[in-house]
């Protein structure tokens, strides 16, 4: 069941809707953190119609989230410019999911900096070679994935995947973007030494343009772990349209059960 599918099928309450998170959009025993992810988006661009962009998100991954869940969110501030809205997503056992969305206007502004590029060895996505089928947990089905870096002969704390998501129709740019941007698995994944279960705990997101833009909906995404300590990683993130054009930055916080 596509996102679009589930966002046709909600209820609606005070503050925003209830759902069921479907089978295929699970990652264990707990939902893919992008669809969660999305699901607070949708709500809290739900509360007006007249926000300005997406410019950053902050998510905390609290808890498991299963079955049916309430998705509700609130307008902290509205300033002349900016708005900031919180999110939460929560089922019979608490909450699983709380974000801030910062919506702001584009305003004149003396500095030009874009200090992004891809990564230098990036394989073209007419070039990329797809992953593997059955690879991965039950909601990569939902998207085409290719190789976007060379595979080194060593191991690396560095994944960069193409990412396309198979049925986006009708999708909002943004939501599209939330919903594949932690499509990726941690960058130190292939560096352990043994399988162990991980978590997302914390993610950033910061948006590099007011409306994310790209042929036939590939993005390269990049996540490039920094530290691994004491069953605790941070990454840095990135996600590039398919003319290297950067989209979106972020990092996230990881728990290694081993």
């Amino acid at each position: 069941m596509s996102l679009p599918d589930t966002l046709s099928n909600l209820r609606p309450i005070d503050g925003g809707f209830v759902t069921t998170v479907p089978e295929d959009w699970m990652q264990g025993r707990t939902s893919y953190g992008g669809f969660s992810a999305a699901l607070a988006l949708e709500a809290a661009r739900g509360l007006a119609d007249d926000l300005p962009p997406l410019r950053s998100a902050q998510v905390s991954f609290v808890g498991p989230l299963a079955g049916e869940v309430e998705v509700r969110a609130r307008i902290l501030r509205r300033g002349r410019n900016a708005s900031w809205i919180s999110a939460e997503v929560s089922n019979a056992a608490g909450v699983g999911l709380t974000a801030t969305f910062v919506f702001m206007g584009a305003v004149d502004s003396a500095l030009h900096l874009h200090d992004v590029p891809p990564p230098a060895n990036v394989v073209p996505v007419e070039q990329a070679k797809p992953l593997p089928d059955g690879r991965g947990p039950g909601f990569a089905g939902h998207f085409n994935r290719r190789f976007g870096l060379p595979r080194s002969d060593q191991p690396e704390p560095e994944i960069g995947w193409w990412v396309q998501l198979k049925d986006r129709a009708g999708l909002n740019p943004m939501v599209e973007l939330m919903l594949c941007a932690d499509a990726l698995p941690p960058g130190v994944l292939f560096m352990m030494p043994n399988p162990a279960p991980i978590s997302s705990m914390t993610w950033l997101v910061n948006l590099l343009t007011p409306l994310p833009e790209t042929r036939d909906g590939w993005w390269l995404l990049r996540s490039a772990g920094n530290y691994a300590e004491k069953g605790c990683s941070s990454q840095d993130m990135a996600i590039w349209n398919a003319d290297g054009a950067a989209v979106a930055v972020g990092m996230q916080s990881i728990a290694l059960f081993g």
